[in-house]
């Protein structure tokens, strides 16, 4: 019996209610954090570069530092989190991220801020692996689970474009070093209420398997790959030290998978591996997420170094995507899904993110934001969000309760994997494109357009190739049934409790 359930009723109801809804801002915050330091700092870069003298090459570390920790070590916080408790995690992972702020803001050279961007990843990574399983854990009640998530949701996917704008505000007001700085009085905010209102969960202990062995292997194996994505575009991908870290990965990846088939209780356990939809999901989100993200990293150099735009305005014109994706994510997609099946519902939703892509390819120097790229822009939103839901629905249907982190863990990963791969690829090909286009003497805007539109357009074939590889291997099963008497609330709270892990 808990302290709680000892309050006489109905102060024990009262008592109940408001812990848990207070805690949901808790988290709430704590992912807003994660999701504003993936954004925020780019329309910063170019002022860190010239403050802190970084050569454009060395400039890349400043987000790199950030990906490669975070990516790297999601399958490891997420089975921390299984096996020792999920609150334990996530406030480990605030202070980690809150001291790292501090040190991002305070930092006068390169080796400080590169190193303390390293700490925030792994901080981001401990809060944001649990924090859909310690939702879930206080709103067990689906109706009430739905609310939350919905709340939850918008909090998560607005973060992108709030970064983009609070970024650019923050620096042209202030400085660089307040976009680091105001995650502090957060930070603390968080950790104070987390470790008074969060419900800690009966970890499956050590004795359920640590694993260090496959702890080590997947983090170090999932760092080189990521490292060895994201450095491509400097070094080229035929280069000896992109083949040489891509080739360390594989053998690191191997020797993991080889360590986990022999272990009794490994860090990621076969039926979590075998769960249908979990890896062909996974892919196919993978897929997506290169043309999504291309408008963030793409569309953003697109909006101020063709069109002209401030941080401010740039952060404005993706407002559209969020609020389309909060709209989608708040019931309608999981209306969709009941009529179309989870399976068709996300394929709808990567052919219209294709139609946003298609438009955002078919502008150039002089098109105007309205109607043409708010519609891009719309599309692109509206096609994520409806993705997104059934995909991580058919990809973690079937994964054991106790062994939700590690699941969620590996979805996260081959989101993370994805964005990476956008970044280097995408800006690799717009700056040879760009590149050949000033040799063959055009105008620096117009080069410059026409490499981020060949962007676009690799970024688009990666979403055909999603359609398609969707249609041979996702399973057409409907969404499990509910109980009788409430069906549309429980599978509405499923698919928005899924799309949490969104970003």
């Amino acid at each position: 019996m808990t302290k709680e359930s000892a309050i006489p009723s109905p102060l024990a109801s009262f008592v109940v209610e408001r812990r848990r809804w207070i805690a949901l801002i808790v988290v709430c915050f704590a992912m807003l954090m994660n999701i504003l330091d993936q954004t925020i700092v780019n329309v910063a870069l170019p002022t860190i570069q010239h403050d802190l003298h970084f050569t454009q090459a060395s400039l890349a570390w400043v987000i790199d530092a950030y990906l490669i920790t975070f990516a790297g070590t999601l399958l490891l916080a997420g089975r921390l989190g299984d096996l020792f408790g999920r609150k334990k995690v996530f406030l480990v992972g605030v202070a980690l991220f809150t001291v790292a702020s501090m040190a991002c803001g305070a930092a006068d050279s390169q080796l400080l801020l590169i190193s303390a961007r390293f700490v925030q990843g792994l901080g981001a990574a401990l809060s944001s692996s649990v924090i859909l399983a310690i939702i879930v854990a206080d709103f067990p009640v689906p109706a009430e689970r739905a609310k939350a998530m919905s709340s939850y949701i918008i909090v998560a996917v607005g973060g992108g474009s709030l970064g983009l704008l609070v970024g650019g505000y923050v620096t042209q007001a202030l400085s660089w070093h307040w976009i680091f700085f105001i995650n502090v009085p957060i930070g603390l905010a968080t950790f104070v209420a987390g470790a008074a209102l969060i419900h800690e969960n009966r970890g499956l202990g050590f004795r359920a398997g640590l694993d260090i062995g496959g702890a080590v292997l997947s983090t170090a194996g999932l760092m080189l790959a990521v490292y060895a994505i994201v450095s491509s575009s400097q070094y080229g991908w035929h280069s000896a030290h992109t083949l040489g870290f891509g080739a360390a990965a594989l053998v690191v990846l191997v020797a993991f998978v080889l360590l986990e088939s022999r272990l009794a209780t490994p860090m990621i356990p076969l039926p979590v591996v075998r769960s249908p939809g979990l890896l062909g999901s996974s892919l196919v989100r993978g897929l997506m997420v290169v043309g999504m993200y291309s408008t963030f990293f793409i569309g953003v150099l697109y909006f101020q170094h063709v069109l002209g735009f401030d941080p401010i305005r740039t952060g404005l014109a993706f407002l559209p995507q969020t609020l389309c994706v909060a709209l989608m994510s708040s019931g309608l997609t999981t209306r969709i899904m009941r009529r179309l099946q989870p399976r068709w519902t996300a394929l709808l939703g990567l052919a219209i993110l294709g139609v946003g892509l298609t438009l955002f390819i078919t502008s150039g120097v002089h098109t105007a934001y309205f109607p043409h790229l708010f519609t891009a822009v719309l599309l692109v939103g509206m096609g994520a969000a409806m993705a997104f839901t059934p995909l991580l629905t058919m990809a973690l249907a079937n994964v054991p309760v106790k062994d939700a982190g590690v699941g969620s863990g590996i979805v996260n990963v081959s989101q993370q994997v994805a964005a990476g791969l956008s970044v280097a690829v995408l800006g690799a090909v717009s700056s040879t494109r760009t590149a050949t286009l000033l040799a063959h003497g055009r105008s620096t805007v117009d080069a410059l357009d026409g490499g981020y539109r060949l962007a676009f357009t690799i970024a688009l074939a990666s979403v055909v190739a999603g359609i398609v590889l969707g249609l041979v291997i996702l399973k057409g099963d409907r969404t499990p049934e509910a109980p009788a008497g409430e069906p549309d609330q429980v599978e509405e709270a499923v698919s928005e409790t899924l799309i949490a892990e969104v970003l």
